[in-house]
């Protein structure tokens, strides 16, 4: 090991990579993690988030080893110290908050980098190497840029924007079978009630796809989203499939990668599906479809007119705020079946 312009150099480091949650997020991990492994293949790789979204990581072949936050006060001890004595040499902070800050400077790592987004950066005497961007960094970028950018901090080169998670054919094989033979799957839920289309909406595109090409279609949703689910299937004038199952994060992901389409929200679940290599037909309210849309080809996302026009919800939405706005309402029933129908021909011919 040596200090090279530097920069710590290691013919095998230890990096642990830090983002606290959601889903789509660490699944959007990807593709740090791959240009890390590329540069580094004998490097182990350790990647620090939430418990509830860590199971994601296991179909991430890159990953050698998972880091769960503390979830009492009374576990914060005991995980310094155990990150004090991983010998980690380099750590990538991509949340830079008080915490995370904290347990950077705990690693005693060589380097310790963060980079920040239009906001003021958390306790920067913890870091070796800081970056601030400004917001508009992100104006014609997608949010696997900002990941990224951190490895310009550490030297290395970005060589690949690939997501990729690979799904245990054991479970995929099993998924099949829950499908029953379905090729169009629909997941109506979202982390935001304010972003879920119409269930009427949901019933009228499976029929008209059962009707016009004979098309079955399944829909699952998470534990709190089932009445959004009860809701399509009372409306529902053609069979379809209810997953009912309560699947874990991998179960769900052998689901998308056995289901050739996915329809679904702007959601974790989402970019999961991108990832393990299902066509997604994706519902965008006012989100920013460049910074969050899935990465690979072949998707089709579809948004209503922005700025908003013919407002949903008046005097409700908070035009300001993505998660607290009806935009998604907007967007009509024919751009989702024709949108469907181009997804079920191509997936078809893949």
């Amino acid at each position: 090991m040596l200090l090279a312009a530097g920069l710590f150099v290691s013919p095998a480091p230890h990096l642990l990579v830090i983002r606290r949650r959601y889903l789509g997020d660490i699944v959007l991990l990807g593709s740090l993690l791959r240009n890390l492994k590329l540069h580094w293949p004998a490097a182990r790789l350790a990647v620090l988030c939430e418990p509830a979204y860590a199971p994601i990581l296991e179909l991430n072949p890159d990953v050698d080893e998972q880091w769960h936050f503390p979830q009492s006060a009374a576990e914060w001890p005991g995980f310094l110290w155990r990150v004090r004595r991983a010998g980690f040499t380099h750590v990538l902070d991509l949340d830079n908050r008080d915490k995370t800050a904290v347990i950077t400077r705990a690693t005693g790592a060589p380097v310790r980098v963060t980079v920040r987004h239009g906001e003021r950066l958390h306790f920067p005497g913890c870091y070796t190497r800081v970056k601030r961007l400004p917001v508009e960094f992100l104006a014609k970028r997608h949010i696997t840029d900002l990941y990224l950018h951190t490895l310009t901090q550490i030297g290395v080169p970005v060589t690949t924007h690939e997501t990729r998670l690979v799904a245990h054919p054991g479970e995929i094989a099993a998924m099949r079978r829950l499908l029953c033979g379905a090729r169009l799957l629909v997941h109506p839920g979202s982390r935001s009630p304010w972003r879920i289309w119409p269930a009427q909406n949901f019933a009228q595109v499976i029929d008209t796809l059962n009707a016009e090409l004979g098309v079955t279609t399944a829909v699952i949703a998470g534990p709190g989203e089932q009445g959004t689910v009860d809701d399509i299937f009372r409306r529902l004038r053609s069979p379809a499939v209810r997953i009912g199952e309560r699947l874990g994060v991998t179960q769900l992901a052998a689901l998308f990668a056995a289901a050739p389409v996915l329809l679904c929200h702007d959601s974790g679940p989402m970019h999961v599906a991108a990832a393990v290599g299902s066509r997604v037909v994706a519902l965008f309210g006012s989100q920013s479809m460049n910074i969050w849309k899935p990465v690979g080809s072949g998707h089709i996302l579809l948004q209503p007119p922005l700025p908003c026009v013919n407002c949903v919800s008046p005097g409700r939405c908070n035009t300001a705020d993505p998660y607290f706005n009806h935009c998604v309402r907007n967007i009509t029933l024919e751009r989702v079946v024709v949108a469907c129908a181009g997804a079920l021909r191509t997936a078809r011919l893949a």
